[in-house]
C-alpha cells in the first residue's frame, strides 16, 4: 500500500480483532486546516489495542489503523449512507465531533474530490487487509470470526439518552453471526455483575459487522462497544487505567473464548 495506514498481525486461530477507531494520527497538511477540537482527537477508541493485548496470546490476528477516524471513518459504508436511519450520525469523513464541535476551520472542509481521495488512500487499504485476512482464516480453518473492538464516552447526548451500558454487544440483530456465537457471548455477560450490558441496543454493529458477517458462508462478526470508563479516564488526557482494565480484561477474554468454542 502507498501509505502505512494499518498494521495487520496474523495469528493462528480463526479470530481477527479489528480496531477501526483506535488510530490517532492526522497528516500534517490536513491538520493545518483543522480546529483545536479536531487535533485533540477526543472521539478515539482510546487504548483498545493495549486493553486487548491478551488476544495475541490466544493466537488471534489483529488489525490496527494508524490514522484517526477524523481522517476517515473505517466503520462507515463507502457511499456514506446512515447505518441508523432517523438517528443522528457522523459521516464517512466527519465534519464535526460527537459533541458537535467543528473539525475544520472556516472554508477548509473537504470537498467530494478529497473525500474520494481519502477513501482510496485510507479506507480501501484497511478493508482490503480486513477482507484478505478473513479469507485467509476461513481457508485455513473453514470458519472465521471478526470481533469489532470499539469504545466510546459513556454519556453522549447527541447519540443516546443518559448513560450507555458498560458493554454493548452488537450482531446486527442476530444477522452477522450464527445464533450459538451470540448466545455464548451473552451467557458470559450474564454470568457477571460488575458491568452493565445489553445486546443489539443503541449499537447493533457498524458497517464492518454488517458487511463481513456472513454466517451462511462461515464468516461471523460481532461488535463490542465499551464505555471508556470501564478501563480509562473519560476526561483529557484520556489516561489508561490498569486497575480498571484488569477488571474487564478477564471478561473480554472469556467472551472471546466462548465465542470461539461455539464456532468450533
Amino acid at each position: 500500500m502507498a501509505l502505512d495506514v494499518c498494521t495487520l498481525t496474523r495469528g493462528s486461530i480463526p479470530l481477527l480483532v479489528s480496531f477501526p477507531h483506535a488510530g490517532t494520527d492526522i497528516p500534517p497538511a490536513m491538520a493545518r486546516r483543522m480546529t483545536p477540537a479536531a487535533l485533540a482527537v477526543a472521539d478515539t477508541d482510546w487504548h483498545l489495542p493495549e486493553l486487548y493485548a491478551f488476544v495475541r496470546i490466544l493466537g488471534a490476528s489483529t488489525l490496527v489503523p494508524r490514522y484517526s477516524r477524523y481522517v476517515i471513518d473505517l466503520n462507515r459504508p463507502p457511499e456514506d449512507s446512515n447505518l441508523y436511519p432517523g438517528q443522528d450520525s457522523t459521516g464517512l469523513v466527519p465534519l464535526d465531533s460527537f459533541r458537535r464541535e467543528a473539525l475544520y476551520q472556516a472554508g477548509q472542509a473537504p470537498d467530494a474530490s478529497e473525500t474520494d481521495e481519502r477513501r482510496a488512500t485510507y479506507w480501501q487499504p484497511y478493508h482490503d487487509a480486513l477482507r484478505s485476512e478473513l479469507d485467509r482464516l476461513r481457508a485455513a480453518h473453514g470458519v472465521a470470526v471478526l470481533w469489532e473492538a470499539h469504545s466510546i464516552a459513556s454519556v453522549l447526548p447527541r447519540f443516546f439518552e443518559g448513560k450507555l451500558p458498560d458493554l454493548n454487544l452488537g450482531t446486527a440483530d442476530g444477522r452477522s453471526c450464527a445464533p450459538p456465537l451470540q448466545a455464548a457471548a451473552e451467557a458470559v455477560l450474564r454470568s457477571q455483575t460488575l458491568f452493565t450490558h445489553v445486546s443489539n441496543g443503541r449499537f447493533k454493529g457498524g458497517y464492518n459487522t454488517r458487511e463481513y458477517g456472513r454466517p451462511a458462508q462461515g464468516l461471523h462478526a460481532l461488535q463490542m462497544e465499551m464505555c471508556h470508563g470501564t478501563y480509562m479516564d473519560e476526561a483529557p488526557p484520556f489516561a489508561y487505567r490498569s486497575e480498571l482494565a484488569t477488571r474487564v480484561q478477564p471478561l473480554l477474554q472469556r467472551m472471546l473464548e466462548a465465542v470461539m468454542k461455539a464456532c468450533a
